[in-house]
């Protein structure tokens, strides 16, 4: 799941931090956090397009198409908010650093997997090194400008994701239909490379940086077992075996896991990588409940998609990524105009309109079959769910800053971006039934996920209207 969207959920981490001193090469540094952060987004949205050649050139399952995205999503979601503090610890450009290094080793494994367990063992390591460079480079941008000079930079590294996330696809599709699949993770390589070296020659670490503070190391790993364990059990138990006793015990470890993590988290008071005090928010509630249900009906959109275009429309690879074009364009257009106007009317309207313009968009998707036309089937219903995103992105992440104490805002912010994460990791597992189907069968399980994703967004939009005030402090 990328397509740029992630980039404007995140910006809310840049937003959060102080500036500590101004960069001596600002426009460098603000390469460096393009380039890093561009990683993570280029490879969420270019895997999608992959799905189908990868499904074809290791003769696997659902199930086990399932975990190439989930493989990712799992330690990028759960490991997320411990980047962001051992950034603090041990420094952020090192941390930076050492993610960026992380996500080109593992690319280069996933470019060589000769099984599909490789595959799946470079994706997780492509996880971890995501939930490093994120919240890290989003921290060097947001403390090395200041304030007008840092809404410019936010603005741009936001577009340049909205880019990275349009082009993504299309370049990806072009290779896969050129050399394989192989080469959409071999684009990496240059990409961290570069940001590499920028971030050695022109980021400076400031006498703040590399402050010591406890890391949250037993949270993180039981929330990532939690969601490791919960996810198996949901991709089990939607894929062709159905709810299986391993699916049940999977599922209810999981979710015992997840409440043992919220007492542990408790326990850690404000030490906790996911501080309980946030909650005492009404609307912080709402807004985490609704970006978790947001993002979960778009993950499950962008993942399943182009996989539908290519197999039941017989799409080419390229096609099938310029055919995704008109979300990232809308959105990169309409978001800032609509964030201006939700500046004025307060979070709330823009949230729960943005919400209902998902659910309708979704709706749409239900005119697709084998021979629809694109412009009058797919291209109305991405158009429709962009704008209704784009009314969603601005207002969540200056709601999301304002829902809290100034104390919480990165915490606050952070989660935010891991929920948005764990909203389509979810999703994605529960796609089982759509990705073992063939034919018409297909169609008619994308429907079903179309109904669905509709649902989540018709939810999310309840989330804005009962508990979302504009008047949060």
């Amino acid at each position: 799941m990328s397509f740029g969207v992630n980039a404007s959920c995140d910006v809310a981490s840049a937003q959060a931090e102080q500036a500590r001193s101004p960069a001596e090469h600002p426009n460098l540094v603000l390469a460096t956090t393009v380039l890093a952060s561009g990683l993570a987004f280029v490879d969420g949205s270019v895997v999608n397009v992959g799905l189908p050649t990868i499904e074809a050139s290791f003769q696997v399952g659902s199930a086990d198409l399932q975990w190439v995205i989930n493989a990712y999503l799992l330690p990028a979601s759960a490991l997320l908010l411990f980047g962001g503090g051992a950034g603090d610890r041990f420094g952020r450009r090192r941390i930076l650093i050492l993610g960026m290094l992380l996500f080109a080793a593992s690319s280069l494994l996933c470019a060589l997997a000769p099984t599909l367990s490789w595959l799946l063992i470079g994706r997780v390591l492509q996880g971890t090194g995501a939930a490093l460079l994120l919240p890290n480079s989003l921290a060097i941008l947001g403390e090395s400008f200041s304030d007008e000079a840092r809404g410019r930079a936010i603005g741009i590294w936001a577009a340049a994701g909205a880019i990275m996330g349009a082009v993504g696809p299309v370049l990806g599709g072009w290779l896969i239909d050129l050399t394989g699949w192989r080469a959409i993770f071999l684009i990496n390589l240059p990409l961290a490379l570069a940001a590499i070296a920028l971030a050695l020659a022109y980021i400076r670490v400031p006498r703040t940086d590399g402050a010591k503070g406890p890391l949250d190391v037993a949270g993180s790993m039981l929330a990532a077992v939690a969601l490791g364990a919960l996810t198996w059990g949901l991709t089990i138990g939607s894929g062709p075996t159905g709810w299986t006793s391993p699916a049940v015990v999977a599922v209810t470890l999981g979710s015992a896991l997840l409440v043992g993590f919220i007492v542990l988290e408790g326990r850690r008071g404000d030490h906790a990588m996911m501080p309980l005090a946030l909650f005492a928010s009404t609307t912080f509630v709402g807004l985490s409940l609704l970006t978790l249900l947001l993002y979960g009906a778009l993950g499950g959109l962008l993942v399943l998609l182009p996989y539908v275009l290519i197999q039941s429309a017989q799409y080419s690879a390229t096609a099938a990524g310029a055919a995704m074009l008109p979300f990232p364009l809308v959105m990169a257009v309409a978001s800032p105009m609509i964030g201006a106007f939700s500046g004025r009317v307060g979070p709330k309207l823009p949230l729960a309109v943005g919400s209902i313009g998902v659910a309708v968009g979704h709706l749409l998707l239900l005119r697709v079959g084998a021979d629809a036309d694109y412009w009058m089937t797919v291209f109305p219903a991405l158009f429709v769910i962009a704008l209704g995103m784009s009314c969603a992105v601005a207002p969540l992440t200056t709601a999301v800053l304002g829902s809290v104490d100034e104390q919480h805002t990165g915490s606050a912010s952070g989660l935010n971006s891991a929920l948005a994460r764990v909203g389509a990791l979810v999703a994605t597992a529960l796609l089982g039934i759509v990705l073992s189907a063939t034919g018409a069968a297909l169609i008619g399980a994308f429907h079903l996920a179309a109904m669905a994703g509709a649902a989540l967004a018709m939810a999310a939009a309840l989330c804005a209207i009962l508990l979302i005030d504009d008047q949060a402090p």
